[in-house]
């Protein structure tokens, strides 16, 4: 039977092989290697690897479907996949339309650090901040849960976040900070302060025909220099018929308003600084401590005061296992989302650094060591990187590592869902194409591609469930 299966598996893609192009792509020849075809009998749609690891998250799962009390937390690490949020938000919501809505999960200002994020929230501020990513060489930077430091070396401004989708509307919202700095305080209004005070008094004068700027200025009792400055005059020379402005000794009453921000009553923990609303919010503005004189900041949490899943994405557009590997801070600050369940999405990148699949599980395991010393004892699932091309040729990187991760993964006590070739491996990769699943980059998907990842992962994760609870 496995051979009449791989079969018609195999007469499959050779169909697809033959389809006439519709779009300029590479020499597909090579493209099926030795190795690089589905285990029928280890893989299939809907198919998590190993899932038994997954137990303790299956039972909270379990637990808040009968009591209806838990906050379950899964975190999905990764890079420009898992930045952007369109794959992660695809599950996070199908995951919540099923569980429960707990809450958004962690949030990050990218806007301020000039590159891509989610369109559920906006953040804006009225003063400029530094940033620093996990990819570039080390530097003695705040570089922490975020994968990206943010800060500032003066006070003076006001960082506004706006939630735009309103199922995330939040009760709860916590300040991630290196080694959980009190630098900022939460206020969700202003209060406007009318101060009373007095102005001089400008008046006009339209010069006359023979008038000359010393009389003037002595008619009005003001200086030469008073009068250049005012109307932007390089020079003593006037012409009749121009009207000039006059900033006269006489003063009139003037009202100043100004906006002040309400600081909330923050508390804290060992992991955050936090507020806890009555009612649902959509809109913060966090402003300087007082007694702070520098601002770093890591990110921040979004909660509900309910039960259900909170799905928090961590990615950096370029990054790899060892860059998040390179900054302790992160691995310090992943405690505060009090992870139920780690999922990975890394391994692009480091196939255009061409490196060999030995370093990179080297890099893989020295991630989840890093991890578990910080005493986070939560399962894992590793899902292989996508099919890509490396310079619009064959990318066999990503085929060497999905074997790699397949391979350790019993050993190494952590679940796979294999998206290399649940999306067709190498074969495949011109049928997504013809989708429109994949960009022109030949690396990088579509929304629509990275949305139907996300629907993918959902259900294998959901029926890996359902076999336990079974």
């Amino acid at each position: 039977m496995n051979k009449l299966i791989f079969f018609f598996f195999f007469l499959f893609f050779s169909t697809n092989e033959n389809r006439p192009k519709t779009d300029s792509v590479p020499t597909f020849k090579s493209m099926i290697r030795k190795g690089d075809t589905v285990k029928i009998d280890s893989f299939s749609e809907d198919h998590i690897f190993n899932a038994n690891v997954l137990e303790s998250f299956f039972k909270k799962l379990k637990e808040n479907e009968n009591q209806k009390k838990h906050k379950i937390n899964i975190v999905h690490i990764g890079d420009s996949h898992i930045q952007g949020d369109l794959m992660t938000n695809e599950i996070r919501k199908r995951l919540q339309d099923q569980y429960g809505n707990a809450g958004r999960g962690l949030v990050f200002p990218y806007q301020l650090a000039k590159t891509n994020g989610s369109y559920n929230e906006r953040f804006k501020s009225n003063r400029a901040w530094g940033s620093y990513r996990n990819i570039l060489p080390f530097k003695d930077n705040p570089v922490g849960l975020s994968g990206i430091a943010l800060w500032r070396d003066s006070g003076g401004f006001v960082l506004e976040m706006n939630v735009k989708d309103p199922a995330y509307k939040f009760n709860i919202i916590k300040i991630i900070t290196p080694q959980n700095q009190d630098m900022f305080d939460v206020a969700v209004s202003s209060k406007v302060n009318s101060i009373q005070t007095t102005e001089r008094k400008v008046i006009t004068h339209k010069i006359k025909k023979g008038e000359v700027l010393g009389a003037i200025a002595d008619k009005y009792k003001v200086s030469i220099a008073e009068i250049k400055r005012q109307n932007y005059l390089k020079s003593n020379a006037i012409r009749a018929g121009r009207t000039l402005k006059i900033l006269t000794n006489e003063t009139r009453p003037k009202t100043v308003s100004m906006s002040e921000f309400v600081p909330l009553d923050l508390e804290s923990d060992s992991f955050s600084h936090y507020y806890n609303s009555e009612n649902s919010l959509s809109r913060i503005f966090l402003v300087p401590n007082k007694e702070s004189s520098d601002y770093r900041l890591n990110g921040l949490i979004l909660e509900k005061n309910a039960p259900g899943i909170i799905y928090s994405g961590i990615g950096v557009n370029g990054a790899k296992y060892s860059d998040y590997n390179k900054y302790p801070l992160f691995f310090e600050q992943l405690k505060s989302l009090h992870p139920d369940l780690l999922v990975f999405s890394l391994g692009t990148n480091e196939s255009y650094d061409k490196m060999e699949s030995e370093n990179y599980i080297k890099q893989l395991r020295e991630f989840i060591s890093n991890i578990k010393a910080q005493k986070i004892d939560a399962p894992i699932i590793i899902m292989t990187p996508p099919p890509s091309l490396l310079r619009r040729k064959p990318n066999t990187y990503i085929a060497s590592y999905t074997r790699e991760i397949i391979d350790i993964a019993k050993n190494d006590g952590f679940a796979v869902w294999d998206l290399y070739h649940e999306f067709g491996g190498m074969s495949g990769i011109k049928q997504l194409k013809q989708q429109g699943l994949i960009g022109s980059d030949w690396v990088h998907y579509s929304k629509k591609g990275y949305e139907k990842q996300g629907r993918m992962f959902t259900k294998a994760l959901v029926k890996a469930y359902d076999n336990y609870k079974n």
